[in-house]
C-alpha cells in the first residue's frame, strides 16, 4: 500500500519550502482532504482481526469509523445499525433532532464505515438491533454514545510569526520566570512555582529550556547556563544515593505540593521519570561539553540496566527507597528506547544496546499487540486502573515516532506507526470543536486532548502528534501527513502571547485555574517542536 521512502534532508527543505498554500493552492488541499476523508473510512485496529482485544471502551470520540465488539445472538441473521443525533439544545449544521443514519450488515461487529461520511459532526448515539430473517426485532444487542468528530479540512491557520522566532519567546518567558530566576543564585527551586514539586519532568524540562536558549541566543548563554548548571546540581543533590537500588535516580516527587503530597505517591517514583532528567543533562553536555553531565546520564542508564524484567519490561511505578513496584502495571518503554538510541547515535555508546533490545521486543510483542498504550503520568494514579482505560497520544505517539526513525524501516514499522498515529487522531485530536449551546467554540483548534481521563487540549499533546506525523512524512513522503503537523504546530503560534510569549499549556479561549496551570517541560516540548519547523521549513538565521 505504501512503499518505503527516505527523504534528504535538502529534499525535505524543499518540499517543505513550497508547502505553503501559495504553492499548490486550494486544488493541493481539495486533494489531500478528499485523501483524509477515505482514510477515515478504515476502521483501527478493530478487534475482529483478531490481533488485539477491542480497544475503544472508553473512547469518547471518533475521526475514524468505528467498530465495536458485539456478541452475536441466537437466531439474529442480520444487524440494523442506526445512528441518530443525541437529544440536545443546539444541534449543529446539517443535523436535526429527526436525523437518522442506518445500514444492515450480517456481522454485528462491522464499522461504521458505511454512512461514516454521510454524519456531520455532532454527539450521536448507535443502536444495534438484532432481526431474524424476516427482518421481525429480536433485541437491542448493543447501544453506545460518542462524538463523531470533525474530520482534516485544510487548509487552516498558519504560523503567525516565524518558527524560530516563536520558539525563542516561549523559551524567554520560562527564563523570565521568577521562579527560574532563582535559580541563578540558588540550587533550591522557589516553590512559588508549585509544578516543581515534579522534579525529573519540570526540573528537567527547564535544562532542555535553558541549553536551547544558550545555543539559539548566544547573548543570553552565561545567564541560562548558570540557571541551568544550578537546576541540574538540585537533580543531583536529591538524587538517591549510591548503592541504592535507585542509585542515582533523581525523584519525581518533591516537597509535597499538588499530587505530589497524595498518599498514592508518597515515597514512589515513576521509573520512567528518570530518564527527563538523563536526557536533560545530555542537553546541558552537548551545550558545555562538561563530562560531569554525560557521567550522571550514563549512571542513571546503568541503574536502568539492572531492574529491567527478564521479559524485557519495567515496573511503571516503585517505591523510590526499595525499588519495589507498587502494583504488576508495566511502563510504556519509549523514553528508554529514545535515551539508549541517542547514546549510541550521538556519543557512540553501545553498551546498553541489548537492554534497548529486549525493551523493544517487550514494547512490540505486548504494548503494541494489545494495543493497550496506557498513559504514564506522575498526577494520575495508576492503582485499579484497567486495560484501555486511560489510552493517550502520549504514549502512542513518541512510539510510532521511534518505529519510524530506526536505522532499517521497515513496511510493517510503518504500518503499526500509521495504527497507533491514526489512533492517536481519532481520540485525541480535533480539528476543529462543536459550538456550545450558544453557538460559540471555547476551543481554539486545531488542537489534542491530552489522555481519556484528562479531557483538555495541551500543548505537548499537538506537539507528540505532530513529530509522529512529520516522523511518517520523512518515512513515507506522505503530503497529507506533512500538512497535519503543519497545522499543530502553526497554532502553537496562534494561541502564544505576543507580549510574553508564553505557549499555554492548556489551550482554551478562556483559561481558567492559577498561573500553576502552565508547565514547563509542556513548554520544552512546544519549543523542541517549534525549531524543528524552522529547520524543516528552511528558516534562516544571519547568526547565532
Amino acid at each position: 500500500m505504501m512503499k518505503l521512502l527516505k527523504i534528504s534532508s535538502l529534499a525535505l527543505l524543499t518540499l517543505a519550502a513550497c508547502f505553503s498554500q501559495s504553492c499548490g493552492g486550494r486544488d493541493v488541499f481539495e486533494a489531500l482532504n478528499k485523501q483524509a476523508a477515505e482514510e477515515y473510512l478504515v476502521p483501527i485496529r478493530p478487534a475482529s482481526e483478531g490481533r488485539n482485544p477491542c480497544w475503544n471502551g472508553y473512547s469518547r470520540k471518533f475521526t475514524f469509523a468505528p467498530a465495536f465488539e458485539v456478541e452475536a445472538m441466537e437466531g439474529a441473521a442480520s444487524y440494523e445499525f442506526i445512528i441518530t443525533p443525541q437529544p440536545s439544545s443546539y444541534y449543529p449544521e446539517g443535523v436535526s433532532a429527526y436525523s437518522k443514519w442506518s445500514f444492515v450488515s450480517e456481522d454485528p461487529c462491522a464499522d461504521l464505515s458505511p454512512v461514516w461520511a454521510s454524519i456531520p459532526p455532532s454527539n450521536v448515539h448507535l443502536d444495534i438491533l438484532a432481526r431474524d430473517r424476516a427482518g421481525n426485532l429480536i433485541d437491542t444487542v448493543f447501544q453506545r454514545s460518542f462524538l463523531r468528530d470533525f474530520p482534516f479540512r485544510g487548509p487552516y491557520s498558519g504560523n503567525v510569526r516565524s518558527y524560530r522566532e516563536a520558539a525563542v519567546m516561549a523559551a524567554m518567558y520560562v527564563h523570565r520566570m521568577k521562579a527560574v530566576q532563582s535559580f541563578r543564585e540558588s540550587t533550591e527551586p522557589d516553590m512559588s512555582y508549585d509544578h516543581f514539586t515534579y522534579a525529573n519532568k519540570i526540573v528537567g524540562g527547564l535544562i532542555s529550556i535553558e541549553a536551547k536558549l544558550a545555543r539559539e541566543v548566544p547573548s543570553m548563554r552565561e545567564e541560562a547556563l548558570q540557571i541551568a548548571r544550578n537546576a541540574a546540581r538540585f537533580l543531583f543533590d536529591s538524587s538517591r544515593p549510591e548503592g541504592d537500588p535507585l542509585e542515582f535516580f533523581p525523584p519525581t516527587y518533591y516537597g509535597g505540593y499538588v499530587t505530589s503530597g497524595a498518599e498514592w505517591n508518597q515515597g514512589k517514583t515513576m521509573t520512567m521519570d528518570a530518564l527527563m532528567a538523563a536526557n536533560a543533562f545530555l542537553d546541558l553536555f552537548d551545550v558545555t561539553g562538561d563530562s560531569l553531565y554525560l557521567d550522571r546520564s550514563l549512571r542513571i542508564a546503568h541503574t536502568y540496566s539492572t531492574l529491567q524484567g527478564e521479559d524485557g519490561s519495567f515496573p511503571m511505578k516503585v517505591d523510590f527507597a526499595t525499588g519495589e513496584p507498587v502494583n504488576a502495571a508495566k511502563a510504556m518503554l519509549t523514553p528508554l528506547l529514545n535515551f539508549i538510541r541517542r547514546l549510541e547515535r550521538n556519543y557512540g555508546i553501545t553498551e546498553y544496546s541489548e537492554m534497548r533490545e529486549k525493551a523493544s521486543s517487550w514494547m512490540r510483542e505486548v504494548a503494541l499487540e494489545t494495543f493497550d498504550l496506557t498513559g504514564q503520568f506522575e498526577d494520575v494514579n495508576i492503582m485499579g486502573l484497567v486495560r484501555y482505560q486511560n489510552l493517550t497520544n502520549c504514549t502512542a505517539c513518541p512510539y510510532a515516532s521511534y518505529l519510524l526513525t530506526g536505522k532499517d524501516v521497515t513496511k510493517q514499522d510503518i504500518a503499526d506507526a500509521a495504527d497507533l498515529i491514526h489512533m492517536s487522531e481519532d481520540q485525541f485530536v480535533h480539528w476543529d470543536y462543536l459550538p456550545d449551546e450558544n453557538g460559540i467554540r471555547i476551543m481554539p483548534t486545531p488542537c489534542v486532548f491530552e489522555q481519556h481521563l484528562f479531557q483538555q487540549a495541551v500543548d505537548n499533546s499537538s506537539c507528540n502528534v505532530a513529530n509522529a506525523f512529520l516522523d511518517y512524512y520523512n518515512a513515507t513522503g506522505d503530503r497529507l501527513a506533512f500538512e497535519k503537523a503543519k497545522a499543530l504546530a502553526d497554532n502553537l503560534t496562534v494561541v502564544q502571547n505576543a507580549t510574553t510569549g508564553r505557549i499555554p499549556t492548556i489551550m482554551q479561549f478562556r483559561p481558567t485555574g492559577n498561573g500553576n496551570s502552565f508547565w514547563i517541560n509542556c513548554s520544552n516540548a512546544s519549543i523542541t517542536l517549534l525549531l524543528r519547523m524552522a529547520e524543516i521549513t528552511g528558516e534562516t538565521v544571519a547568526q547565532r
